[in-house]
């Protein structure tokens, strides 16, 4: 089963030629899971040929402009196709209003349902086929929220020989065995998914974080992530001014990333403007020597994200 991740923005504040605001798309086994919704996400879904119309879910981390102002256009160009599921937003308080009030000023054509979910407390917002969503309060100017993907754990893998030396046919016994369940033979022998298969295995899980002060929670909350998305929007240099409004140094997202166990890859995103494409070297330079499994997230990078066994 495929999961990738694509991002669409990697900016913070303001759009720029070559950076869209911030936006991340995680593809699993076809199915669309968005999270955060800046300037410019549209274009990236285009260039990137990505089936937007298979969007489930568009999870939000806090309502400032520069992670929400891609949504009003999103919702107006799902109503040019065929869309019979709903479409799920889920973020923090204010974001109802957000998606309403767009929606009526705008007077948006919408012929699907949009079911729109605030988060009042922590814990799993989302459950899908073998996997959930869950939610994590973070440290900003206004309720912000980071989010991980968690899949279930999977079966461990069938040993053919181990059936076949118990004499069980191949055919629908084989399933039955994967699937988790007992069976029982002609001759009345019982036999366990554990005699024929091995020890069950991790899922994959993806973390996304941004826009908030560093804190050791976060490391908690992301550990065992295979991807892990996180702003590095300034350099150590600047944590005075990163810490007065609320976000964090690249050092820092590395720290947290370097602090979870089972970590095994940081993306950087969410830059500040002020800094030019050569200047992200320096953010890159600064996680790398605390974290050195670190690159920098830019659009339109594709990260596969693949089971670990």
């Amino acid at each position: 089963m495929n999961l990738e991740a694509f991002i669409l923005g990697c900016g913070g504040m303001m759009p720029l030629p070559n950076r869209h605001l911030t936006s991340v798309l995680l593809r699993r086994e076809g199915e669309l899971f968005l999270f955060d919704c800046g300037e410019g996400t549209q274009v990236s879904l285009r260039r990137l040929n990505l089936r937007w119309k298979k969007i489930s879910v568009i999870f939000i981390s806090h309502t400032h402009a520069d992670h929400v102002t891609g949504i009003p256009g999103l919702l107006m160009l799902s109503s040019q196709v065929d869309r019979d599921d709903p479409l799920y937003i889920i973020g923090p308080p204010k974001i109802a209003e957000y998606i309403e009030t767009s929606r009526r000023v705008l007077d948006m054509y919408i012929n699907y349902e949009i079911i729109v979910q605030e988060i009042t407390s922590p814990g799993i917002v989302y459950k899908g086929d073998g996997f959930h969503v869950r939610c994590f309060p973070l440290k900003h100017t206004k309720p912000c929220y980071g989010y991980t993907l968690e899949e279930e754990m999977r079966p461990g893998e069938f040993h053919p020989e181990k059936a076949e030396a118990l004499n069980i046919p191949m055919g629908h016994l084989w399933g039955k065995l994967q699937k988790g369940e007992t069976i029982h033979t002609e001759d009345g022998r019982e036999v366990k998914p554990a005699d024929v298969m091995g020890y069950p295995r991790m899922g994959r899980k993806f973390s996304f974080v941004t826009d908030s002060l560093a804190f050791p929670e976060i490391s908690t909350h992301v550990t065992g992530s295979d991807l892990f998305v996180c702003e590095g929007m300034f350099e150590k240099e600047l944590a005075a001014d990163a810490h007065e409004k609320k976000h964090m140094t690249a050092e820092e997202a590395a720290k947290i990333a370097s602090a979870s166990v089972g970590l095994k890859k940081l993306a950087l995103i969410h830059y500040s403007p002020r800094y030019t494409e050569f200047n992200l070297k320096q953010l890159l330079k600064e996680a790398q020597e605390v974290f050195p499994d670190t690159v920098l997230a830019r659009d339109r990078m594709v990260f596969p994200i693949e089971y670990v066994d």
